[in-house]
């Protein structure tokens, strides 16, 4: 089957709209028309070289689409369904087992090596393979492959074009609220970096009643978002000594902090931030070598903790329709996050992503 795809063949060069052909999908799979497809961060990452993905290949991970087929063993979702398509996991190892699928020991190769465990894929140019199965499902395409284990169904009443970022950033930030550090009515938390991530957070911690919420970015038109979706306080990181104005707001420091941009520098800000008994969570990418230097007597002498997110440690399959569920009763706006493009104008998506003009490009599929 003929299906059009942005095809990354170079590093940091722009995606090449093509047309490739598709597997049919196999016993444990599922071919999916895609609607629309949200652009991460990891995307860009993995365009631009910092991870050992290989080319050429079908980057994507935030898929929303239609169920057009499914494989003989495939018993979750039917032709017609609609579907959001989470990242993958093994199914079997020791985490995948407690219900922590986003630490599944098997994490990397299944959601970055972008082939079947087998090493085959599913997409080709006529001549030569395509890599796919990134995330499960490499959906900057019309049409992707995935597991019955990473598709997620979701109501037909909801404009499927907007459910797409549910499975990886707003997931992330909104989980790592409500599932990692569990924040708790009438505390106090900073967060740092008001791009999708983080601004789905804020309206996690509004929504968990958190008393304070304070956002921390470089971007005017972000902070003002940050207060639009639930902030009582934000901070230019351009020109605010942050640690500082976050212990003249909370006197004592903070009770939960949140590092969404992976730079060894901020995570060092957000630790001192902390009140004593203070928890941090970090989930921003960075690169292999980052590491995180710390004063020990202050993060030992507080008990003060310090922990990674992945994925927002969520059980997808319940709390993506929890999040749709917030979204419906007017609690979580991440709609005001998303901008729409063409899926021909990609490349700009990527650009104004780079550039902070876009909080959330969604690249549609339909048009």
């Amino acid at each position: 089957m003929k299906i059009i795809a942005a095809v990354a063949r170079e590093h940091s060069a722009p995606l090449s709209i093509e047309e490739l052909e598709i597997d049919s999908p196999r016993d444990n799979e599922v071919l999916v028309e895609l609607v629309a497809t949200g652009i991460c961060h990891t995307d860009l990452v993995v365009r631009d070289g910092m991870l050992p993905t290989p080319l050429p290949v079908v980057l994507g991970h935030e898929g929303a689409g239609i169920v057009r087929a499914v494989g003989s063993a495939v018993k979750k979702v039917v032709p017609g369904d609609h579907i959001v398509i989470t990242f993958d996991s093994c199914g079997h190892c020791e985490s995948c087992k407690d219900e922590a699928r986003s630490y599944c020991f098997e994490f990397f190769p299944k959601n970055f090596f972008a082939t079947r465990d087998d090493g085959s894929v599913a997409l080709s140019d006529g001549k030569n393979p395509v890599h796919s199965h990134f995330f499960g499902q490499s959906s900057f395409a019309s049409h992707a492959i995935c597991h019955e284990a990473n598709a997620v169904k979701v109501p037909k009443t909801l404009p499927l074009k907007l459910l797409g970022p549910l499975a990886c950033g707003v997931q992330t930030g909104a989980g790592a609220i409500v599932n990692s550090l569990d924040v708790q009515a009438g505390k106090s938390i900073v967060i740092f970096g008001a791009g999708s991530v983080g601004l789905s957070a804020i309206m996690a911690a509004k929504i968990r009643g958190a008393k304070t919420i304070i956002a921390v970015d470089m971007h005017v038109s972000r902070l003002e978002k940050a207060e639009e979706l639930g902030a009582t306080h934000v901070l230019n990181a351009n020109n605010a000594n942050v640690v500082s104005n976050i212990m003249n707001i909370t006197t004592t420091g903070v009770n939960y902090a949140l590092d969404t941009t992976g730079i060894p520098a901020v995570i060092r800000q957000a630790i001192e931030t902390l009140a004593p008994r203070g928890v941090c969570g970090i989930l921003g990418a960075s690169g292999p070598d980052a590491e995180i230097t710390l004063n020990e007597t202050h993060f030992m002498s507080g008990g003060r903790k310090l922990f990674g997110i992945v994925e927002g440690e969520a059980k997808s399959d319940a709390f993506i329709p929890e999040m749709i569920q917030w979204f419906q009763n007017g609690k979580f706006p991440f709609d005001k996050l998303i901008r729409f493009y063409p899926y021909t104008e990609i490349n700009q998506a990527i650009e104004d992503t780079k550039s902070g003009a876009a909080i959330k490009p969604v690249v549609e599929w339909l048009v």
